[in-house]
């Protein structure tokens, strides 16, 4: 979206999740609601807002899929690159040294989301203070 399309899908969004939620939508549905309006937040520089609604949204993938599912390591990706984003470097470094080994086993070592997390944890990891070897 441009600036001024982002702005107006970000008030219907954030109207949309109360109404889904009270009219008793399914979690998944909620979830991908709220992984909308976290990008939508990323498009508009609220890069605070994205970070807080893309760790809900893991959380609540993890409760509702558990950590070897798709949606979840897809989800934990996310949060990794909004923890990336906002230089909290030692919190994406711990955040992700614990989803790696789940997606390389569950999606293999060639996944893109694999991947994806692997160049992220490469990149936190040469910006972040007090990188050893070991890591």
């Amino acid at each position: 979206y441009s600036v001024g399309h982002s702005e107006d899908a970000l008030s219907v969004q954030e109207a949309q999740y109360p109404m889904m939620k009270r009219l008793g939508a399914p979690e998944q549905e909620l979830l991908t609601v709220q992984c909308n309006l976290a990008s939508t937040y990323l498009a508009l520089g609220r890069d605070e807002d994205c970070l807080r609604v893309r760790r809900d949204v893991y959380s609540g993938r993890l409760k509702l899929l558990g950590d070897e599912h798709l949606g979840t390591l897809s989800a934990a990706h996310n949060y990794t690159s909004a923890l990336h984003l906002l230089k909290r470097y030692e919190e994406a470094k711990a955040f992700t040294r614990k989803v790696i080994p789940v997606a390389r086993r569950v999606l293999g070592e060639s996944h893109e989301i694999t991947l994806k997390m692997r160049w992220c944890y490469a990149e936190v990891l040469h910006k972040a203070n007090g990188a050893t070897l070991d890591d």
